[in-house]
């Protein structure tokens, strides 16, 4: 098979993607036809990247996000997954849930990491044939430092190099949400993108200290995901008891986006379409990624993305010391 482009060289790489956890029962249980729907938004509202992994409802979002796009041309799309947890049955599973992992699907499968070659590969296969669809145009590694961030570095990384060289993925990358994980694999391996979760947003920037500057560095793309910081941001007026990824939101934080909102409120700007467009402020940042569980949500977001953003927003946000000058 010949390699085809790089993602990371194509100047056309969409600028609004979908992250398909939420089809994947994330949070709560939405039927097939419920997941369909969101999914026909996403599209009609113009959105041409999708994004999923075996972890996101133990492979239902693959099946329902693969049975969608095989619907339409593949020239049409790009189409991301992950790899590092294979899918195998469970040997304990007793009728259960997995919410521990807060996806409302049965836990008849368990997650097994593996990053080796053999491993890598089998993943890379398997979530195929969960999608129903052979070329996968980005594989991401999910949440390395969880398992063994130095296994990561040495095996799984040179491993899906080798994949990409063999043209079997255009291209590869790491999605985390710990920047120093993210910068560590920038580093260490020739990756095209990487997937910044929650660590590149309005609210808080931690991913400028050493990521922005070493994918500048390497020439590596980015894709920011959850930049609503786990909801904060995805209403105009935020609310003090709102979730903070795993606990309360911090006095600090809060006073901040207090702040953010008020000059969004004067700029006229809803404070959802400020987060989804500013991390495409950075020259580094190719694409941002945005969930959804309704089709509501996600007909309101992609207009949010298209909606046009006054630069001095941005000015007067970076003089009151809210987010770093750009």
């Amino acid at each position: 098979m010949s390699s085809p482009e790089r993602v990371a060289t194509l100047s056309d790489i969409p600028p609004l993607g979908y992250g398909a956890a939420n089809v994947g029962n994330l949070f709560r249980e939405l039927s097939d036809d419920e997941a369909w729907a969101v999914l026909d938004a996403a599209w009609d509202g113009g959105i041409r990247y999708f994004d999923t992994a075996p972890h996101y409802g133990l492979g239902l979002s693959e099946r329902r996000l693969g049975a969608f796009l095989q619907t339409k041309p593949r020239d049409e799309f790009v189409l991301s997954t992950k790899v590092g947890r294979l899918l195998r049955p469970n040997p304990e599973y007793a009728g259960g849930l997995d919410t521990a992992n807060d996806f409302h699907v049965p836990d008849d499968l368990q997650r097994v990491w593996d990053f080796s070659a053999d491993g890598i590969r089998a993943s890379l296969d398997e979530s195929r044939e969960r999608l129903g669809i052979e070329r996968i145009d980005l594989l991401y590694l999910h949440d390395p430092e969880r398992h063994d961030l130095d296994l990561a570095l040495a095996e799984a990384l040179p491993a899906m190099e080798k994949l990409r060289a063999d043209g079997e993925v255009t291209a590869i990358g790491i999605g985390s949400m710990v920047s120093d994980a993210l910068a560590a694999a920038v580093r260490s391996a020739d990756l095209d993108l990487v997937m910044v979760a929650g660590r590149y947003t309005l609210l808080e920037q931690p991913a400028a200290t050493e990521v922005l500057p070493g994918c500048r560095e390497t020439g590596t793309g980015i894709v920011a995901a959850s930049v609503f910081n786990s909801g904060l941001l995805a209403v105009s007026e935020p609310r003090r008891d709102g979730r903070y990824e795993y606990g309360q939101l911090p006095d600090e934080l809060w006073d901040r986006l207090v702040r953010i909102a008020a000059v969004c409120a004067d700029h006229g700007v809803p404070l959802p379409a400020a987060a989804i467009q500013y991390p495409l402020q950075a020259s580094e940042v190719r694409s941002v990624v945005v969930g959804g569980s309704r089709a509501a949500q996600l007909q309101q977001n992609t207009e949010y993305a298209a909606l046009a953003i006054p630069s001095a927003l941005w000015r007067n946000l970076a003089d009151e010391g809210l987010i770093p000058a750009v």
